[in-house]
């Protein structure tokens, strides 16, 4: 694996490179690093060239700090101007997961001439998500978190007494589980600490106001809740036209198992691979069946549709 820093899209990133080949391109969620994916960059180096960058804001990319820079589609464009720097003019293999997820799939409508195949991990489709949001009250709880995301005292509280809450919800249980390691645990406090950067994670909520419908006494501190896309987006522009595996870890108490119902009205060559017995965390808790899903898929294998 190597370290390189690159420019795209007028600002510098940090990336973990491994292998030749073929770009297969990587992105992490909220708040992972590119470290997410040190098992794939470890597999899929094998005979492709993956890159898994630090998406803006986080760890050691550039940290913007104007709230506008990490609007939906700044972000898009990271993607391509990545793609660009890597590819050599070829279409390649986009991955991502959580927040990586969501600007996967919307690269994927927005530049579908740019993809060879999309592979998305615990990330809700962008249409599936605003409905589920507007309308589905489990969804709805699940998702107040991004409500707490948003407001002016989250940065504080998610890094007092060492991460303690990010700790606890996210790390501990990994740990329990044998999924992650001690030497893991301290990558992350380390990025986690790095200047800014948790604020600008968090900014990824802020600037597309993600989330459900804001309660009347929380409005004048964060503003009503909006669409990662445009309202105006009709059914057939949030059509993803290129081959899709979702990958989903049926655990997950954050975005569930409803984002899956209907996604085939928006991904017509679909594969879904549901994953019983994992959380959102599923890249950590279930590394080598993740591998084996993304192998088969990339190398052409059938799958249940």
């Amino acid at each position: 694996m190597q370290d390189i820093y690159i420019s795209a899209n007028g600002i510098r990133f940090h990336c973990v490179t491994s292998g030749s080949g073929p770009l297969m391109l990587f992105l992490h969620g909220f708040p992972e690093f590119w470290y997410e994916w040190k098992g794939q960059l470890e597999e899929f180096g094998k005979d492709h060239l993956v890159v898994a960058p630090d998406l803006r804001g986080h760890n050691l990319s550039e940290k913007p700090a104007e709230l506008e820079a990490y609007q939906v589609p700044v972000l898009l464009g990271d993607i391509r101007g990545l793609a660009d720097y890597f590819r050599g003019g070829k279409k390649f293999i986009l991955v991502g997961h959580d927040w990586g997820g969501a600007l996967a799939w919307g690269f994927a409508m927005a530049h579908p001439e740019y993809l060879e195949k999309l592979i998305i991990i615990n990330a809700p489709h962008p249409g599936i998500f605003r409905k589920l949001l507007e309308s589905d009250a489990g969804q709805q709880a699940a998702s107040q978190y991004m409500l707490l995301f948003r407001s002016p005292q989250a940065d504080a509280m998610l890094a007092a007494d060492n991460y303690a809450l990010l700790v606890q919800n996210i790390l501990a249980p990994l740990l329990a589980s044998g999924a992650m390691t001690e030497a893991d645990k301290a990558e992350y406090l380390k990025a986690w600490s790095q200047p800014e950067a948790l604020t600008c994670g968090l900014n990824y909520y802020r600037a597309n106001r993600t989330g459900p419908p804001v309660p009347q006494e929380m409005e004048a501190a964060i503003g009503a809740s909006g669409t990662l896309l445009p309202a105006r987006w009709t059914e057939a522009q949030m059509t993803v036209r290129v081959p899709t595996l979702v990958i989903w870890g049926e655990k997950d108490v954050a975005l569930t198992v409803k984002n899956l119902e209907g996604l085939e009205k928006y991904v017509p060559d679909l594969t879904v691979k549901r994953i019983a017995d994992a959380s959102h965390w599923v890249v950590h808790e279930k590394r080598e069946e993740v591998n084996r899903l993304i192998r088969e898929f990339v190398g052409g294998g059938a799958g249940s549709r």
